[in-house]
């Protein structure tokens, strides 16, 4: 198992344990950024070495720090 970690600026659009989409944006750097779908939370930026090769997940965790929420994601590798 991979575990993520999505920015999310709103409360409340999900919760823990439920099943969730990723889609991958890609840029010509060679770049990646992920969403949880529908534009829920966002990823940092990836290397091509480090993209996440799953399209769906499970929350594990909501975290609400001084910065906004942050949603831990487990999905396959």
């Amino acid at each position: 198992m991979r575990q993520e970690r999505f920015k999310m600026e709103r409360e409340g659009l999900v919760e823990e344990g439920q099943k969730v989409e990723i889609s991958e944006r890609s840029a010509v750097t060679g770049q990646y950024t992920y969403l949880v779908e529908p534009s829920i939370a966002m990823s940092g930026i990836y290397r091509t070495s480090e993209r996440i090769m799953a399209r769906r997940g499970i929350i594990s965790k909501i975290e609400k720090t001084e910065k906004g929420f942050y949603l831990l994601v487990e999905m396959e590798k």
